[in-house]
């Protein structure tokens, strides 16, 4: 069992590693901390820069360039259905271009299905900072397709090889629950463990615009992607007859099947459970940030609460600033991540790979707050209210804490304009519906995956590998239909399956995102508080077992 919170805080070269993390990290399948050559720094930070070009010339932008494409016109498919064969082979349109929509392309393919992705984006241009590929998601990958994986594993750095864990932002504590001095660990956890006990491959994080390159390259044929083309709505056929998908240019898409992967405001979900017109707007989501300017920034901040509110979703009380940082962080060579916590506030950074650290503050904010735009006499708003709530300057923050210098650290290595803001959203469980028990996510060819089904929190970092699951998942089940007519049967058995799996990740989520805002409460109550914190680090190792396991 892990050690919690000592009364001094160690240098960040004098790491305590537990006993048996340290057993763990000395296993020969373990991954080793290599320290980062100038060159592998170098092709990691390029390497991103040029995948966001070459994707843009891979995919063909949509339009008048496909007029005789498969989907344009439908199958002649008699009452009741058409076998599938090798001639003949199921027909699937998926909705969204972003992770959960590649991974389901990519699965469809490998499957020897046809498949056609519809991105709303004007280009193909992938966006967003580095995102965790975590052990149960390169399970999928490797199930998927043997090339997607290796070639991920090679972009990607390894996270798993040092310590990860949460740490006091600032001094707390009283004399009856202990004292804690800022930067002193109070959980730390391992992730190489249970992943080598599952027999799976260690986390790796890769940069957002290089996962979409390699899904591009190796996923599936070159014109697969059609960009401008949003799923505004869909139509089901006769039984076995499959689904038609109007765009919102009007133009029409034919196929057994269609995949809503459109994110958390998903037009495709909008319709599956008819919620009210507003539900499948476009409106700001997830901690990665995005490529919009401070204006679409702020109008996409007041839409989002309208959107929100009639897509059913939660806002999780939290605004979400995130930047990728330039920057060889001070304890790289002995912590991969770490959390430092705070009052209404918490700290997140992880290593991104050539020696880069991603960063993300999340602050307890209402819903829809801007920052104003820089100026000549404040040339970098967002970053001075980030540097007045994490200062470590006498005097403190507003609640008067002064704070770890690590968040300073990372925040001074940061450009204003890299910073993005996001309010973050989540969904409840859709175990709440009885109605939908026996179909959850699907009704007929049509079902939902990725976050137009399960919208969580980011402290864990499964949203994008839920997604990978549910696309190994869904297309399992297809792979098995012989007839058209049996796609409902199919389609709901995969969101019955997915949806118990991803109700508890996202309630683990949720439950920890509320938890972090509240530990420096713990701090101050005697038994109570040194209780907690050994239950969290207790626990620890069985969350991630139930993470990272190698059925889904």
């Amino acid at each position: 069992m892990m050690q919690t919170a000592t009364k001094t805080a160690p240098s960040e070269k004098q790491v305590n590693i537990p006993d048996y993390v340290r057993k763990v990290l000395d296993d020969p399948r373990a991954p080793k901390r290599v320290a980062e050559s100038r060159e592998r720094v170098e092709r990691v930070r390029s390497r991103a820069r040029e995948a966001m070009i070459d994707a843009r010339n891979i995919v063909a932008p949509g339009g008048g360039g496909d007029a005789d494409a498969w989907w344009r016109s439908p199958l002649i498919t008699p009452p009741g259905g058409r076998a599938v064969t090798a001639e003949e082979p199921l027909r699937v349109l998926v909705a969204g271009g972003g992770l959960a929509g590649l991974i389901v392309a990519a699965a469809c393919h490998a499957k020897g299905m046809r498949v056609v992705l519809f991105e709303q984006a004007g280009s193909y241009a992938p966006y967003g900072g580095p995102i965790q590929i975590q052990s149960n998601a390169l399970r999928a990958l490797s199930q998927i397709n043997r090339r997607l994986f290796d070639e991920i594993v090679k972009a990607g750095t390894v996270t798993a090889d040092r310590v990860s864990g949460l740490k006091i932002g600032y001094d707390a504590g009283n004399a009856l629950a202990g004292r804690y001095q800022k930067g002193d660990w109070l959980v730390r956890f391992d992730t190489v463990g249970p992943a080598l006990e599952a027999g799976l491959p260690p986390t790796v994080v890769v940069d957002r615009p290089v996962i979409q390159q390699i899904f591009v390259k190796h996923g599936f044929p070159a014109g697969t992607v059609r960009i401008r083309s949003r799923v505004a709505s869909y139509d089901k056929l006769g039984e076995g007859q499959g689904v038609r998908a109007t765009l919102e240019d009007g133009t029409q898409a034919y196929g057994d099947v269609l995949v809503g992967a459109d994110g958390i405001w998903s037009s495709v979900r909008k319709q599956l459970f008819g919620l009210e017109e507003g539900a499948g707007g476009f409106a700001a989501s997830g901690a990665a940030g995005g490529a919009i300017n401070n204006r679409e920034e702020r109008q996409v901040a007041r839409d989002t609460i309208s959107i929100a509110r009639q897509a059913r979703r939660r806002y999780s009380g939290f605004t979400c600033y995130a930047a990728l940082a330039n920057h060889r962080a001070s304890n790289i060579e002995d912590v991969s991540y770490q959390i430092l916590l705070g009052k209404d506030k918490y700290f997140v950074s992880t290593d991104a790979g050539g020696e880069r650290q991603q960063w993300f503050a999340l602050i307890r904010t209402p819903a829809g707050g801007q920052d104003p735009d820089p100026t000549d006499a404040v040339p970098t708003p967002k970053l001075d209210r980030l540097r007045a709530e994490f200062t470590d300057q006498p005097g403190g923050d507003s609640n008067g804490d002064m704070w770890d210098g690590f968040a300073l650290e990372l925040l001074e290595a940061t450009d204003e304009a890299d910073v993005k803001r996001r309010d973050l959203y989540d969904g409840p469980p859709l175990l709440r519906d009885p109605s939908r028990w026996l179909a959850p996510w699907a009704d007929g060819p049509v079902a939902i995956a990725g976050d137009a089904a399960h919208p969580m929190m980011p402290n864990l970092g499964q949203g994008g590998c839920q997604s990978c699951e549910d696309g190994f998942r869904l297309v399992e089940e297809l792979g098995g239909v012989r007839h058209t007519a049996d796609v409902p049967r199919a389609l709901s058995r995969y969101s019955r399956v997915r949806v118990v799996r991803t109700s508890i990740i996202q309630g683990l989520a949720q439950l920890g995102s509320d938890l972090l805002i509240d530990f420096d409460k713990m701090m101050n109550i005697p038994i109570i508080g040194p209780f907690f914190l050994l239950m969290t680090q207790v626990s620890m190792p069985w969350v991630l077992r139930y993470l990272y396991t190698a059925d889904f």
